[in-house]
């Protein structure tokens, strides 16, 4: 079991390993989105990146940035990621809407 540690909610979510981190955050009622992401997300698929999240402690229990992350986070901190793209395997720490 791992765990996700939402800063801003300061909600603490048990999920199993491998769980996909933006499908966690929505079964649990924490909002991910902007505005603008609310209106035009893909849905989970990789495809909008509207889900960003900053990763706050943790990085290293996260599976590696996929192709698509590299691109489309390329201008951001090294600490952003796309949360439809991202697992958690180990304790991690996420702060919302960065």
């Amino acid at each position: 079991m791992s765990s996700i540690t939402f800063v801003k909610e300061n909600k603490d979510v048990v999920v199993a390993q491998g769980a996909n981190l933006r499908e966690k955050a929505l079964q649990n009622s924490i909002d991910i989105y902007t505005f603008k992401g609310k209106l035009t997300n893909c849905g989970g698929y990789g495809q909008c990146g509207t889900c960003i999240v900053e990763i706050v402690e943790g990085m290293e229990n996260l599976s590696p940035k996929t192709d698509f992350e590299q691109r489309k986070l390329k201008k951001k901190p090294e600490t952003y990621r796309l949360a439809c793209q991202t697992l958690v395997n180990g304790p991690v720490k996420v702060k919302t809407k960065p």
